[in-house]
């Protein structure tokens, strides 16, 4: 092998070291993909949607977040409703958190499927204890959330949803 081939193999193979390093740095410490498994957020996301979750986050109310889930091997993705402090109050499919009624439109195309008279969350008040958070499914009905598993411990947040990349007909920031 002749000195220039060697210097160009080397250089390429020093140039796939260094993105192999940043893809997993990226990766472990900043931003991964995720694929949505199941039907407690829909209509938001549907089973096999994929997601960029940011791993660097100030976690607010509403945001979707993916936690590892406790007493089971798998990472769910639900809705924040409530933060370290707050007292929510669900009554009559009408939310209030510290007083203040709050409108969720992102359940509104399964609320509206209900039977008329029918609740589409059951009725619960919650005071949400500090580093701790209280998560929703968007598929009230079908959804495994803090109303079964109680309070998300903060530290268990995997990431913050950014971004959505497939279904490419919903790409793009969902809300």
């Amino acid at each position: 092998m002749s000195k220039n081939s060697r210097k160009e193999l080397m250089s390429w193979i020093r140039s796939i070291a260094i993105a192999c390093i940043l893809a997993i740095v990226i990766r472990q410490f900043l931003f991964t993909p995720v694929i949505v498994s199941g039907q407690s957020m829909e209509p938001t996301f549907e089973d096999a949607n994929k997601i960029i979750i940011s791993k660097i986050h100030k976690i607010e109310r509403f945001d979707l977040i993916v936690f590892h889930a406790p007493n089971s091997d798998n990472d769910f993705i639900k809705r924040v409703i409530g933060l370290p402090g707050d007292k929510i109050i669900m009554k009559n499919d009408h939310l209030t958190i510290n007083g203040k009624e709050y409108r969720e439109d992102y359940i509104q195309p399964n609320k509206d499927r209900t039977f008329k008279g029918q609740k589409y969350t059951q009725d619960f008040t919650v005071e949400v204890p500090e580093g701790c958070l209280y998560v929703l499914g968007d598929n009230r009905r079908n959804s495994t959330d803090s109303r079964v598993l109680g309070c998300i411990d903060e530290k268990s947040v995997v990431g913050t949803v950014k971004f959505r990349f497939y279904p490419l007909k919903e790409i793009g920031v969902p809300k």
